[in-house]
């Protein structure tokens, strides 16, 4: 190339490169609507999915309550000593003690075509509503059209009875012969098809019972049940 051929540097050659352009930053916020309006759109699919066969399943098998029933309390020991009071002052003990050993048997009713699972069950003995002793059941399935024993047991020794309860209670035992108590809890309970469970119905117990401590054994049983769905 000659001098001839150079052609002079300009101004004219600069070109300015000015900052980026905005449209790349709309084009990513665009991009990042349109995934979340598909993880929205996925959501919702997944919800109605999952509310499509929670009806076919309920239409299909159509659960019914079980029936969860105390049917036997065996008394063991049951005694109860009264605590004089250290003056003459007051009237009826001032405290007494309660010592119990009973056995529970519940009966488990599945009236469903299908396998029901009971979850783990928490019982308290009460008496006048003040919380005595706790049984445990765990939890377990059920055969469909089934109706099984579920045993669990009571021990409660020398459980101190404050004078707000004590009167009351040595006077029925020692005047009437009779320990009034009560068995309290909530079962829940969910069928069972095809890996799917159907929607937890909880069945809450209260039972009353009567106890005769001259004969060791139990001369009322009264008790009522409803369902709940939860």
């Amino acid at each position: 190339m000659t001098n001839r051929d150079r052609q002079p540097f300009s101004g004219s050659d600069l070109h300015y490169i000015g900052p980026p352009s905005s449209y790349s930053f709309s084009a990513a916020a665009v991009s990042l609507k349109d995934c979340c309006y598909c993880l929205f759109l996925l959501f919702i699919f997944l919800v109605l999915i999952s509310l499509a066969v929670a009806l076919v399943l309920l239409l299909v098998i159509r659960p019914k309550k079980p029936v969860f029933d105390l049917q036997h309390v065996g008394v063991e020991h049951l005694l109860l000593t009264p605590q004089s009071s250290n003056t003459h002052l007051e009237v009826g003990p001032a405290a007494a003690y309660l010592s119990l050993n009973i056995t529970l048997q519940f009966r488990a009713v599945n009236p469903n075509t299908v396998r029901i699972e009971y979850g783990a069950v928490e019982f308290s003995v009460l008496h006048r509503g003040v919380p005595l002793a706790e049984a445990q059941a765990q939890r377990f399935e059920q055969p469909a059209h089934s109706s099984w024993m579920v045993e669990t047991r009571v021990t409660l020794s020398r459980f101190n009875v404050l004078q707000a309860d004590a009167f009351d209670l040595v006077e029925d035992a020692e005047l009437n012969d009779r320990v009034e108590l009560a068995v309290a809890g909530d079962v829940g309970a969910k069928a069972l098809f095809l890996g799917l469970s159907s929607p937890r119905v909880q069945v809450s117990l209260f039972c009353a019972i009567v106890i005769s401590p001259s004969k060791q054994s139990l001369t009322y049983k009264h008790c009522g049940a409803h369902g709940l769905n939860v």
